[in-house]
């Protein structure tokens, strides 16, 4: 099954190199999806566009998907300027000086890319993204031509996090799956933990006597939580003076597949956090049908897993390694 769908807004850069007129009606009879640059809000909440060396301009009504309503729909209008948006040129007017005005629409791209999505993406479809906002119950991402959904914040990692921010930010292009599918709200809910890779996977990176960075995140009177990848963590022994979020280097004193332990020791905390790392997927696409975090052979408690049940006639797949 495929799993190409339409990209979010920005995700590329929009081509710039002129069009002939010739082309740009091509584009209308194609229905083709576009993008451009919004360059200014007029008072009537027009939004004006600049693409491939004409001027162009998306009518308010046509500016948002309908699905967005009241504040939040004029907020979402003047929070584009200066944005990638993506759109149908839907005709053109000529001045008096023979110059084109392009007509645009962004709500028929939206309406294009939701009815692919819901028609096509199940539960587990491997989907790309990109962090549109962050609040303190999770990220919300368009999953093409602005078509936004929530990302839960304990959907985010294996490893608890107090705020999406610790793992994202705004802008930043990421991969997630769908989890839930509510047709007849037009809603997804996504995940993104499936994706960084099970507890045997990142526990391979590390190695007994190893001294690596971590974050603190979690206290506990037996001991601290550190994160060593945001799909694992360690038990280090008691540290006077450690706060969540602060960075500290940790030697690895065991690695327990079979009781999905891994013993650290705190060398020091660090004065300052080491750069933030590219998150490393270990899927990349496909349709999941289930995902196992707990290592074979855990002894001390049932198998850790998320089991995605997609449609009756999609064959799902492992995706791609």
């Amino acid at each position: 099954m495929s799993t190409q769908f339409y990209l979010p807004e920005g995700y590329d850069p929009p081509a710039a190199a002129p069009l002939p007129l010739s082309a740009i009606q091509a584009l209308i009879d194609q229905q083709t999806i576009v993008e451009g640059t919004v360059v200014r809000c007029d008072p009537q909440h027009r939004l004006y566009v600049r693409f491939r060396g004409y001027d162009a301009y998306i009518p308010r009504e046509e500016a948002v998907h309908p699905a967005i309503s009241g504040a939040q729909r004029e907020i979402s209008i003047l929070s584009r300027v200066g944005k990638t948006v993506s759109f149908l040129i839907t005709g053109y007017t000529v001045d008096g000086g023979g110059k084109p005005m392009l007509i645009l629409s962004r709500r028929l791209a939206q309406e294009i890319a939701l009815r692919e999505l819901l028609e096509r993406a199940v539960p587990g479809t491997v989907l790309r993204g990109k962090i549109t906002h962050l609040e303190r119950f999770g990220a919300f991402v368009d999953i093409g031509c602005g078509v936004i959904a929530l990302l839960p914040l304990e959907y985010i990692s294996v490893a608890r996090i107090p705020h999406p921010q610790a793992r994202f930010s705004e802008d930043q292009k990421v991969l997630v799956a769908v989890k839930q599918v509510d047709r007849s709200a037009k809603r997804f809910t996504l995940t993104h933990k499936e994706l960084l890779g099970s507890w045997m996977e990142n526990a391979s990176l590390f190695l007994p006597g190893e001294t690596v960075p971590g974050i603190v995140r979690g206290i506990k009177p037996y001991g601290v939580f550190v994160e060593l990848t945001p799909n694992l963590s360690g038990l280090a022994e008691p540290w006077e003076g450690l706060e969540d979020g602060d960075s500290v280097s940790v030697f690895i004193k065991s690695i327990r597949p079979e009781q999905m332990k891994i013993k650290l020791q705190i060398v020091q905390r660090l004065p300052t956090p080491p750069p933030a790392e590219p998150l490393s997927y270990w899927l990349t696409g496909g349709v999941l049908e289930k995902w196992v975090y707990s290592p074979p052979g855990y002894l001390r408690g049932e198998e850790i897993a998320t089991t995605f049940l997609p449609a009756p006639g999609i064959e799902p797949s492992n995706g791609d390694r």
